[in-house]
């Protein structure tokens, strides 16, 4: 198995750093062909990528060259969001990707944000990915695999030669304790363990953030478990819906979905320390009954995940780079964030999927 990685900026979205990035990323890996490569290219490219698309291919010798264009990029090296800039990661040495087939598990999945389509996001294998674009999810944004743009919006691939785990790190500090949801009515949510659903929430908030113009929806969660309750918290076993409104006149509490009496329901809150935190539990989660070091990442954060979230530094790539040195990955900040969570594929916020990629058994 031979995988690495490489990135490639510049001042003018030109081919040569698509090139760049996989000639960088071959000398790395001894190949003088690839069997695959994985391409990410930042917005600059998303216009006409396909210049880039084809010097990639040229570069690396193969066809296959599969990704997206996204509002930023990066590798094990480094990051880029302001700047024209290329990411690959070269698969050789019995590692390719091929069109995902019914039966392929976990699929690889790349989605702009006009190609969302749920019930195809439902069908097909465990998907794991991530959703091109910016904040607004507007923009042409492409997809493509098999060397050329594909016009659907989206690509579902395989990776062949080594075995995947697959985890998600939802990064929320929970403000409560899980407690069943009474009443709901649309996507509001009314009454929660036994008390209206506004005064459960701002009773977990601090005092300067309880007035009704104070509290900090933009950063506020419902989360719902799922699986056994004992430890759904510690293990990850949730769905997260963003707080949209906080209705002081009838005391509901606006979510992002339509929730169902019975559930068990938190409230939560995004926080760097806490999405830190997250980042490694689900670090060990992935290492857990598993013997050996991963060869390679396939990464997608949300870009509201990223460097200004902590601060100027994306804290998630160093925790990465920290668990496993000199493991090579790339990856782009996106839009949405796809995974397999409690049986179905979903579309995540705010969250980091993260594929490592084994020697295969």
């Amino acid at each position: 198995m031979k995988v690495a990685s490489g990135l490639a900026q510049g001042h003018r979205a030109e081919p040569e750093l698509a090139a760049a990035a996989v000639r960088a990323a071959m000398e790395r890996a001894g190949l003088t062909h690839a069997q695959a490569v994985l391409l990410y290219l930042s917005a600059d490219f998303a216009h006409e990528p396909q210049a880039a698309i084809g010097a990639a291919a040229r570069a690396g010798s193969c066809v296959q060259v599969a990704g997206c264009a996204a509002a930023g990029v990066f590798s094990d090296e480094d990051w880029v969001l302001d700047a024209p800039a290329a990411a690959a990661l070269v698969l050789g040495d019995g590692l390719s990707l091929r069109a995902a087939a019914a039966d392929t598990d976990p699929v690889l999945t790349f989605a702009a944000p006009n190609a969302i389509d749920l019930h195809w996001l439902m069908r097909g294998g465990a998907r794991f990915g991530g959703v091109s674009g910016d904040a607004s999810g507007q923009g042409p944004y492409t997809v493509w695999s098999g060397g050329r743009v594909q016009r659907a919006g989206r690509c579902e691939l395989a990776l062949a030669g080594a075995d995947l785990r697959v985890g998600v790190s939802q990064g929320i500090r929970a403000l409560s304790k899980p407690a069943n949801i009474d009443q709901v009515e649309g996507h509001d949510v009314r009454v929660v363990g036994g008390q209206a659903a506004l005064s459960s929430l701002v009773r977990e908030l601090p005092l300067s953030e309880r007035a009704p113009q104070r509290i900090p929806t933009h950063l506020l969660m419902a989360g719902v478990t799922y699986g056994e309750p004992e430890h759904a918290l510690e293990e990850g076993r949730f769905h997260l819906l963003p707080v949209i409104a906080a209705n002081p006149d009838n005391r509901s509490v606006t979510v992002a979905g339509r929730l169902e009496p019975g559930l068990d329901l938190f409230w939560a809150m995004r926080q760097p320390r806490a999405a830190e935190h997250d980042m490694r539990a689900m670090l060990d989660r992935l290492d857990k009954n598993r013997s050996g070091k991963p060869r390679f990442g396939l990464m997608f954060p949300c870009m509201g995940r990223g460097p200004a979230f902590y601060g100027g530094v994306d804290r998630d790539l160093q925790i990465l780079k920290q668990r496993y040195p000199g493991m090579p990955f790339a990856g782009f900040y996106g839009n949405g964030e796809i995974a397999h969570l409690d049986g179905a594929n979903r579309l995540l916020q705010s969250s980091v999927v993260l594929g490592l990629g084994y020697e295969a058994r």
